[in-house]
C-alpha cells in the first residue's frame, strides 16, 4: 500500500491523482492533501477520501476553512511553508509534486530529503535546482519519476535499452493554441485566445507555457537533468495529435515511442505503481486514432522561448532558475492583460541577459536568481 500526498491537489494534476488513487484503491491510499487557497475543494475532496492531513499556503483559506467547520478531525498546516512540511511529514512514502512554480521547489528537497518517491508534475523545480535535488535523493534515499507527459514517456523507452547506447531523445508538442496563426498575429494574440489548448486541459500557466513553447524550452533542461543527457541528444518536435508522447532512438538506429491517449492520468499512474503496470479503466488507443501521426519541426520565428532551453543549459549556473523565474512573471504580466504576448518571450531573454548564472550553484544562488529575475521583469514591464 502506496501512502500518497498530493501537493497541488485542487489543480487538474491533483485531481486527475485523485482519480488515479480511487481506482487503484487497495493499493494506493492518500494521506495527505495540499493546495494554494482552495479550501472548499480541498475540504470536498479530503471529506469524499477521508484524509486527516491537510495544508493551505494561504493562512486566510485555513482560517475559513476552520471557521465552516468543515473537516473538523484534520491537522491543518498553514502557511508558505506548509506543503513543504507536509512533503516531509512521515505519514507518506509518496508525494505527487503539482505546484506550479519556484514554490513547487522546498516541498521537492522536502520529500527526497525524507526518503520518498517524488513523482514530479511540476517542471520548475528540475529546472532550477536539478543537480541538487538529484544530489538530495542520493543523500536522503529518495528517488525522482517525471509525471510529465514527454518525460515519463522518454522513462519508459529508455526500459529498451542502456543509457549510454541513447543516440537521443525526442519530445513532443502539441505546438498550444496558436500553433495555425500566421506568425505576424502572434504578438497580437489575447490571453483568451492562448488558453484555447487544442488537445490538453491543463492549468493557465502551463497553457501559456505550452503556446509560446516555454514549456519545451523547460523540459529541456528537464531531460538533461532526469536523464543525464547532453543538449544535442535532446531534440523537439510539433505533434498536433498529441498521441506520441516522445521517441528514443539508440545508437544502433532503432526508435522507440511511447503512445498512448493525451490524458494525464496514465503517466501519473506509472509514477505511484512503477516498477509495477497495473490495469487502468482509461480510455484506450486505437488504430484509428493512430492512423494519422504528424510530425514537424518548430518554427524558429514562431516559437523563440525553445531557443531559451538550450541557452539555459549552455549556460548553466542558475541560468534555469533566471528563466523559469522571469517567464513565471511575464506569464502572471500577460494573464493580467499588462503585457502582450509578443512581450513574455522577450521579457525572458532580457532577465537572463541581465543576470550573471555564474558557476557555483547553491540553494541561495538559485534563490537569489529567482527573486533578481522577477523583479527584472516586474520592472522593465511596468
Amino acid at each position: 500500500m502506496r501512502r500518497l500526498a498530493i501537493l497541488g491537489a485542487t489543480g487538474s494534476i491533483g485531481e486527475s491523482a485523485l482519480q488515479v488513487a480511487a481506482s487503484l484503491a487497495g493499493e494506493i491510499e492518500v494521506v495527505a492533501l495540499a493546495a494554494n487557497g482552495n479550501w472548499e475543494r480541498l475540504a470536498d475532496e479530503a471529506e469524499k477520501f477521508n484524509v486527516r492531513k491537510l495544508a493551505l499556503a494561504e493562512e486566510r483559506a485555513a482560517r475559513a476553512l476552520a471557521a465552516s467547520g468543515r473537516c473538523a478531525g484534520c491537522e491543518v498546516l498553514a502557511g508558505e511553508d506548509a506543503a513543504e512540511r507536509l512533503a516531509a511529514d512521515a505519514g507518506s512514502d509518496t508525494v505527487l509534486l503539482a505546484v506550479v512554480g519556484a514554490a513547487a521547489l522546498a516541498p521537492a528537497f522536502a520529500a527526497l530529503r525524507a526518503g520518498k518517491r517524488l513523482a514530479v508534475a511540476s517542471k520548475e523545480p528540475i529546472v532550477m535546482a536539478g543537480a541538487a535535488l538529484a544530489a538530495a535523493a542520493r543523500e536522503g534515499g529518495g528517488e525522482i519519476l517525471p509525471v510529465d507527459s514527454e518525460h515519463s514517456g522518454v522513462f519508459q523507452c529508455l526500459a529498451c535499452g542502456r543509457r549510454e547506447e541513447v543516440r537521443r531523445i525526442v519530445l513532443t508538442s502539441s505546438g498550444g493554441a496558436l500553433r495555425d496563426w500566421p506568425v505576424e498575429k502572434l504578438a497580437r494574440a489575447t490571453a483568451a485566445d492562448a488558453l484555447r489548448h487544442p488537445t490538453w486541459s491543463m492549468g493557465k500557466k502551463v497553457t501559456v507555457d505550452s503556446a509560446t513553447l516555454m514549456n519545451k524550452a523547460l523540459e529541456i533542461v528537464e531531460a538533461h537533468h532526469l536523464f543525464d543527457l547532453p543538449a544535442g541528444a535532446i531534440e523537439v518536435v510539433i505533434h498536433p495529435q498529441s498521441v506520441v508522447h516522445a521517441l528514443v532512438e539508440f545508437a544502433d538506429g532503432n526508435v522507440f515511442a511511447q503512445m498512448a491517449p493525451p490524458d494525464m492520468r496514465l503517466p501519473i499512474q506509472h509514477a505511484l505503481t512503477w516498477p509495477e503496470r497495473r490495469a487502468a479503466p482509461w480510455p484506450r488507443l486505437t488504430l484509428e486514432t493512430m492512423r494519422r501521426l504528424d510530425f514537424a519541426e518548430p518554427e524558429r520565428a514562431r516559437y523563440p522561448a525553445l531557443a531559451l532551453g538550450y541557452r539555459a543549459l549552455a549556460e548553466g549556473g542558475t541560468a534555469g532558475a533566471a528563466m523559469n523565474a522571469a517567464n513565471e512573471v511575464a506569464v502572471e504580466l500577460f494573464l493580467a492583460d499588462r503585457i502582450p504576448f509578443g512581450r513574455v518571450t522577450e521579457l525572458v531573454h532580457e532577465a537572463m541577459d541581465a543576470i550573471a548564472s555564474g558557476t557555483a550553484v547553491t540553494i541561495e544562488a538559485i534563490l537569489e536568481a529567482d527573486r533578481r529575475a522577477r523583479a527584472f521583469v516586474r520592472e522593465r514591464a511596468a
